[in-house]
């Protein structure tokens, strides 16, 4: 078992929603030997500086957050996927002590599975920039002006990828004209959606 880091230790005692649940998930998630950090302002566990789990909690539930979840075999059925954006972590979700409890035999087994994962280097082959859809209100931009294009090309491919996510979630054209408008002098400074 891992020793608690004090510098989680305020996550626990501020979650009053959730407060048994998110221990419990603390000592699975410490006896598995795991060095229990502070990151994104909750505790992750990791092995050797790479991330394996960590615990979130929301209005609805808590939960334990695989960072390689995808390439988990998932016997149980209990792995989601939180949105369909999201490439390789997957989510393990709680509404009660007693269903973590009840789990908790596969909850450790999945952490160790999680832990081989990490041991063996085995990655999660992400969807490259390409492979994501430019909404048409986009692309009659980029066709129109080729400053613009050269700049968004400039662009990480990550902060590419957030940008066609953002056109891409409004639902209607005008919307997704807004957006695209509006973020037009952050594509040209070099900058990413949240920068």
């Amino acid at each position: 078992m891992s020793k608690p880091n004090p510098k989680v230790d305020f996550y626990f005692v501020k979650a009053k929603e959730w407060f048994e649940e998110v221990a419990k998930l603390r000592t699975i998630a410490l006896d598995s030997g795991l060095t229990e950090e502070l990151k994104w302002g909750v505790p992750c566990y990791t092995l050797q500086n790479s991330n394996i789990v960590i615990i979130h909690d929301f209005k609805e539930y808590c939960a334990y957050l695989f960072m390689k979840g995808a390439l988990m075999k998932d016997p149980k059925g209990i792995l989601i996927q939180q949105t369909e954006n999201v490439q390789s972590a997957r989510q393990i979700r709680f509404t009660s002590v007693r269903e973590i409890t009840k789990l908790t035999p596969a909850l450790k087994a999945y952490i160790q599975e999680a832990i081989e994962i990490e041991k063996s280097g085995l990655k999660v082959e992400r969807k490259k920039t390409a492979d994501f859809a430019v909404p048409e209100e986009f692309q009659v931009k980029l066709d129109e002006s080729p400053a613009l294009r050269t700049a968004f090309e400039a662009l990480t491919p990550g902060r590419q990828r957030g940008y066609l996510l953002h056109f891409a979630g409004a639902k209607q054209s005008k919307t997704r004209t807004s957006r695209i408008e509006k973020c037009i002098p952050q594509i040209f400074e070099g900058k990413g959606l949240d920068d």
